[in-house]
Parts: C-alpha cells; structure tokens; sequence
C-alpha cells in the first residue's frame, strides 16, 4: 500500500513539473482583450534572406517576384498593408502560392491570405500584419506597389 501511495505521488509531481514547465516554454497564442489570439513575441520586421536557402533566394527574388510584380492587375491599399490582384488561372495560383510560401519563412511577421473571388472573379494576395507592416512594404517592396 506504501508503495502505491508513492508511486502515485512521484507521478503527481512529475505531472505538475511537466505542466509547469510547458507553461514556461510553450508558444501557444496569448488572448488579448478582443479575442484574437496573438503571439508572446514577434520577429522583427526584416526580410532574413538567409532562412531562405541559395536556390529558393534564387527563385523567390530573381524569377517569382518579378514574375507576379509583371502579372499584377492591380493593387489595393488596406489600413495594415495591401492587397494585389492577379488573373485567376491554375498557373498564377501555382506561382502565388510558391512565392508566398517562401515569403513567410523570411519574413515572419507578414500575415498573407490568397483568395480567390467567386463567379471567376480574380485572384488576391494580401500582406498585412501588426503595427508597422504597411510601412515595411512601403519601403522594402515599393516595386509591387508601382
């Protein structure tokens, strides 16, 4: 009986130790008072070039980039950042999709959605994000906005 009660006890603390220690090291979101969850911490608002490897830089600023700043139909102007239409075709989804993917590993802070608009409408990328995001691109990526 001794023994059960401390191997129920040694198994308690673990419990609480582990809970504990997921609470100190976990990256869950934080709620803020309006309810969108937000993180603990944000990266900086700079393009790491280098999370990106020598091929995908490559890709990403010499053939994608200006590629889509080419096909762009339009661009949008949005309280937290832009907006940026594209034809709606299999092979520009392909191409958006692509780029967006590596635009998130080096620049972490955007929050980018792609939508496609309904009855065939056109395709959208958006870059928006926290405080600061719309002055980021107004700098570093005037081209896409021209």
């Amino acid at each position: 009986m001794k023994v059960t009660i401390i191997i129920l006890a040694a198994a308690a603390g673990a419990a609480a130790t582990f809970s504990m220690v997921r609470g100190l090291t976990s990256r869950e979101p934080d709620q803020q008072s309006n309810g969108v969850a937000s993180t603990s911490s944000n990266s900086p608002f700079a393009c790491d070039i280098m999370a990106l490897t020598a091929e995908q830089r490559k890709r990403h600023f010499g053939e994608l980039g200006p590629m889509l700043r080419s096909m762009k139909k339009s661009v949008r102007e949005l309280p937290d950042g832009y907006e940026f239409e594209f034809p709606a075709d299999a092979n520009t989804y392909a191409l958006v999709t692509e780029w967006s993917i590596q635009e998130r590993t080096c620049c972490p802070f955007f929050d980018i959605d792609i939508r496609l608009d309904r009855e065939g409408g056109p395709l959208w990328l958006r870059l928006t994000g926290r405080d600061g995001t719309k002055q980021f691109i107004q700098s570093d990526a005037a081209p896409w906005l021209n």
